[in-house]
C-alpha cells in the first residue's frame, strides 16, 4: 500500500508542476523560429569562431571545440574538457547558445566533475535497483527507494545550480560580444536580446520542469517494481 501511494504522489506532483510552470516544448520552438532574427545573426561568424572567441573573453582557450552536425543539443563535457556544438548555425539562438555552454567550461571545476561522477552513480544505482527488483533479490525496498530519493536532491541541486548561473549569464555575454563585435546596430542586438529573453522565459522553467520529470519518472518506475515484486 505505501508504494501505491507513493506512485499515486508522484504522478500528482508530475502534473500539477507541469501545470503551474506552464512548460510547453511547443511554445519554446515556436520562439526561436524567427526569420528576421536568424537573418540578422547570419552576419555574425561560424559557431565555431563565436565559441573561440567567447572562451578568449573567459580567459579560457584550453577548451577543446567540436561541431557535430548530428547533435540534437549543444554541450560541454567536464571530463574532457570539450564543448560539442550541435546543428544551430541558421539560427540566431546560436549565440546564447554558445555563450551557455562557454560559461559552463568556467564554472568551479570541483562542482563540474562532481555533476559528473554524481550523474554516472546516480544512473549506475538506478540500474543496479531495478535488476534486484526484479529478481527479488533486493535487501530493503523502502531503503533503497528513499537512498534513491536522497540522491536525486542533491543529482538535481547541483545541476540546477550549473544551469541556472550558465542560463542567467549567457544572455549578458551574448549582448556584451554583440556590442563589441559591431555587427549589428543597437537596435538589432536589442531587437535579438529580446528574443533571447523570450526564450529564457519559457525555456527556464522547461529545463527544470524535464529534468524534475526524468527524476520523477525513475523514482516512479523503482516505485512500481517495489509494488509489483
Amino acid at each position: 500500500m505505501d508504494f501505491v501511494i507513493i506512485v499515486v504522489v508522484i504522478l500528482i506532483a508530475v502534473i500539477v508542476l507541469k501545470y503551474i510552470l506552464g512548460c510547453k516544448l511547443k511554445e519554446l520552438k515556436h520562439i526561436g523560429e524567427d526569420e528576421e532574427l536568424d537573418n540578422l545573426a547570419k552576419a555574425y561568424p561560424s559557431n565555431v569562431e563565436i565559441c573561440k572567441e567567447y572562451l578568449k573573453k573567459l580567459k579560457n582557450e584550453k577548451v577543446k571545440i567540436e561541431e557535430d552536425h548530428g547533435a540534437e543539443a549543444s554541450l560541454y563535457i567536464a571530463i574532457s574538457d570539450k564543448i560539442v556544438i550541435a546543428n544551430i548555425q541558421k539560427s540566431y539562438t546560436r549565440i546564447q547558445t554558445i555563450a551557455h555552454e562557454c560559461l559552463h567550461s568556467v564554472q568551479n571545476r570541483k562542482i563540474l566533475i562532481f555533476n559528473f561522477i554524481l550523474s554516472n552513480i546516480y544512473l549506475l544505482y538506478f540500474i543496479i535497483t531495478v535488476v534486484l527488483l526484479v529478481f527479488k533479490i533486493l535487501p530493503s525496498k523502502m531503503l533503497f527507494l528513499n537512498i534513491f530519493l536522497i540522491l536525486s536532491l542533491v543529482y538535481y541541486m547541483v545541476r540546477i545550480f550549473l544551469e541556472n548561473d550558465a542560463m542567467i549569464k549567457a544572455r549578458y555575454l551574448a549582448k556584451e560580444y554583440m556590442g563589441e563585435k559591431k555587427i549589428s546596430s543597437q537596435e538589432e542586438i536589442e531587437k535579438i536580446v529580446a528574443g533571447f529573453d523570450k526564450i529564457n522565459k519559457v525555456g527556464m522553467p522547461l529545463i527544470h520542469y524535464h529534468l524534475f520529470a526524468d527524476i520523477m519518472v525513475k523514482l516512479l518506475t523503482l516505485a512500481i517494481l517495489c509494488w509489483i515484486f
